[in-house]
Formats: structure tokens, C-alpha cells, sequence
């Protein structure tokens, strides 16, 4: 029987999630591996190469994604990344309520879902919920409405879901990294420089994350602007507002968000 410890990752098969996978791997880990593309996953774990990898397919806003997770640990998981997420950029007017319920059935309703379904086995094992948020989870970005609304509700999750488990032995650390160089930016490539985005690649986003959980963190942003942005915005939270909007009214933000993809 393996001694190693597991950790099951949603959204592995791309971005941050395949990132957080090699980088798991390289530090030990056991891994379960859920995306809803096969082709996806047996690339990531093509990436890794020799390791103990489970590739689960499903979609984590269904029951019956939700249920291979469970049964594939076993009854017991040490790490669960919640990970999977989805985008909506542009004018909230142009937003549609098919967009709008996937990205809060995904990055919202699903990570809570994950999480209470995976209850148990995390019990069993003393183990830890991670969820990966953003930046705009703190700071609301114009354009980002939809999902920066998701991502303000995983953080406040987070905190809750860890002081529900205080005692219980199941600790909770809540992720946020800024903009990241994923397939996912695509979709908003074109607001990158007019708005002032630091972009990071997914395995520096990794590591890090990495880091914070090993250390039982309960939360982690990344190093720079951002950081003291996020200060701001808990303490002077005008001051951001006028910043911020700003760069929403700009000539230059309004003219690259016309190529913005409503896709």
C-alpha cells in the first residue's frame, strides 16, 4: 500500500491545475487527476511521466463527476485542490444568463459541492481543502464583474468552511494568484496592458501555492503590486476605486475591450 500522501486536483488538465499536478508530483505526492476532457488529462500526465496518477474525467458541476471523485479516494484524501474554474469577461450587459450560471455553477456552487462530498475522506485523514481563487477576489476588477463576484464568495467560503472545521482537523487555505498565462487568456489578452495586469506563468503560480499549503497557510497572494493592493483594499478601499475605475474609463481599456471575445 502506498505511503505517499494523495491529492485530488479538479481543473488538471490545463493552466494552474496541470501546473499544481507537476509540481505535486515532483514534491511526492500521490495524485487524482478530474477534468472533463480525457485528452487533457493524459496530457498532463504524459508532463509527469513516472508517478502514482489517477486520471478521473467528470465535471465537477454534476453529481455524477462529483461521485467518481469520492469513490476514486478511496474513502480517504489528504490534499483537495478545488481548482476548476471558468471565465466571463466583458460589459456585465453583454453577459447572457447561460454565462452567468456557468461561471458561478463552476467556480462557485462546484468547489462547495467538491468540498462537502469529499468531507469525509478529509476527516479521515486530517487532511486540507485548497481553493484557488484571485486576486479579484479582493480586488473587483470592472469587466471581471461575474467572476470576480465568484471568486469574493470562495474566499468568504474558505474562511467559513475553516472556522467550521476548526477542531475537527481539517485545515482550509485559500489561494489567490493575479493573472496567469493560461489558455484562459485568451479571453482577456487584449486588457492586459491598458489595465496593468503582471502576468505570471502557471508553474511559478504552482510553487507558490505549493508552498503555502505545505506550510498550512490560510491564505496566499502573490509577491508584488498586488499584495499591497489587496492591504489597500481591505483598509482605503476608495483609494481603489478611484484607481481602478479609472483605468475602466480609459479610451484605451474601452477600444481593446471592443476585441475582448463574448464567446
Amino acid at each position: 500500500m502506498s505511503t505517499k500522501k494523495t491529492v485530488l486536483i479538479t481543473g488538471a488538465g490545463s493552466g494552474i491545475g496541470r501546473a499544481m499536478a507537476i509540481e505535486g508530483a515532483r514534491r511526492g505526492y500521490a495524485l487524482i487527476l478530474t477534468g472533463r476532457t480525457v485528452a487533457n488529462l493524459e496530457a498532463t500526465r504524459d508532463m509527469i511521466g513516472v508517478g502514482d496518477v489517477t486520471l478521473v474525467p467528470g465535471d465537477v458541476t454534476t453529481r455524477d463527476g462529483r461521485a467518481a471523485m469520492v469513490a476514486a479516494t478511496g474513502g480517504r484524501l489528504d490534499i483537495l485542490i478545488n481548482n476548476a474554474g471558468v471565465l466571463a469577461v466583458g460589459h456585465l450587459r453583454d453577459l447572457d444568463d447561460d454565462r452567468l450560471n456557468r461561471v458561478v455553477a463552476t467556480n462557485l456552487i462546484a468547489p462547495m459541492a467538491v468540498a462537502r462530498d469529499l468531507l469525509p475522506s478529509l476527516e479521515a485523514a486530517q487532511g486540507r481543502v485548497v481553493n484557488v481563487g484571485s486576486v479579484f477576489g479582493d480586488i473587483a476588477y470592472p469587466f471581471f464583474a461575474a467572476y470576480s463576484a465568484t471568486k469574493f464568495g470562495l474566499r468568504g467560503f474558505s474562511d467559513a468552511l475553516r472556522r467550521e472545521m476548526s477542531g475537527r482537523g481539517v485545515g482550509v487555505t485559500y489561494i489567490a494568484p493575479r493573472a496567469t498565462q493560461t489558455a484562459a487568456e485568451a479571453e482577456f489578452a487584449a486588457l492586459v496592458e491598458p489595465m496593468d495586469m503582471t502576468m505570471d506563468m502557471p508553474a511559478r503560480v504552482a510553487t507558490q501555492a505549493w508552498d503555502a499549503i505545505e506550510a498550512g497557510k490560510r491564505e496566499s497572494f502573490p509577491r508584488g503590486k498586488e499584495r499591497l493592493f489587496v492591504k489597500i483594499q481591505r483598509l482605503f478601499p476608495s483609494i481603489i476605486d478611484k484607481a481602478v475605475g479609472a483605468q475602466a474609463r480609459d479610451p484605451k481599456t474601452l477600444r481593446a475591450l471592443e476585441t475582448v471575445s463574448k464567446a
